[in-house]
């Protein structure tokens, strides 16, 4: 299943039902899991741990060493989750001795000429379109959508369940369940054709709807509003994770649509 034109060195641990097409290359420190195809043109470097039934498309590099000034040859990793798409000119660097690795989750499709650097860890179910550029340790909760030719700031967290209007520039969080547009980015609404999509039932998204309300449309700021939530609104593990999520950012949130001032 390895074509004759690949280079692969002996040492790379490659599962049963792995294809790898003419002109790839891959490193001795490699795994690579059962029924993975890997394509023509394909570098895989040192570090790399890719899963099952991947695929992954022309002009791939996986697992490059970061670009990163601070980077002194530490031994890190890139890791790919099952059932994962890179389509073609993907890269994802591997990470630097502050986590010690890349990772993106299993189910995820990150189109073509996207980019991945070092210390970044994206969850399950993602979907990253064409020209997306992640900077360095930057966080995306699992089934966000990010649309085309986005850029996300280093350090920055995406929450779970977003969608990122694709030409966004974001600079501040974005917190689980919204949808965000515009320029300057800012709130659009909460994600709730992509919340159904997922099973939420109705109630679920208006407890979810009347949350966002209390942040983005009651003229409160955010401190004052996370304290009217935390004191009108029944505890719920979706009413938790957005709260925790606004506490535990230090940058802040996007702001509201049409907000002059900052979201803090």
């Amino acid at each position: 299943m390895i074509h004759q034109l690949a280079a692969v060195d002996k040492r790379a641990k490659i599962s049963k039902n792995v294809v790898v097409e003419p002109f790839t290359t891959i490193a001795g420190d490699v795994e690579i899991g059962e029924g993975t195809w890997i394509g023509p043109n394909v570098t895989i470097m040192d570090g790399a741990r890719i899963g099952k039934d991947c695929k992954i498309f022309p002009g791939t590099v996986i697992s490059a060493i970061p670009q990163d000034l601070k980077f002194d040859g530490e031994d890190t990793q890139t890791i790919i989750g099952d059932n994962t798409t890179l389509r073609e000119c993907v890269t994802v660097n591997r990470g630097t001795k502050a986590l010690g690795f890349t990772k993106v989750g299993s189910n995820c499709l990150i189109m073509a000429t996207s980019h991945v650097a070092h210390d970044c860890i994206i969850g399950d179910n993602v979907i990253i379109a064409n020209g997306c550029g992640i900077a360095g340790h930057v966080e995306i909760g699992d089934f966000t959508v990010m649309g085309g030719l986005s850029a996300v700031q280093q350090f920055g967290k995406i929450g779970k369940h977003t969608m990122i209007s694709g030409g966004s520039l974001i600079r501040k969080d974005i917190p689980p369940y919204v949808k965000v547009a515009r320029d300057p980015i800012s709130y659009a609404g909460i994600n709730s054709v992509g919340l159904r999509r997922r099973g939420f039932s109705n109630e679920k998204i208006f407890e979810i709807q009347k949350i966002y309300r209390a942040i983005f449309q009651m003229k409160m700021n955010v401190s004052q509003a996370l304290a009217y939530i935390e004191k009108e609104m029944l505890p719920t593990a979706e009413r938790d994770e957005i709260l925790q999520f606004i506490q535990n950012s230090p940058r802040g949130i996007v702001k509201g649509y049409g907000t002059s001032k900052d979201s803090n």
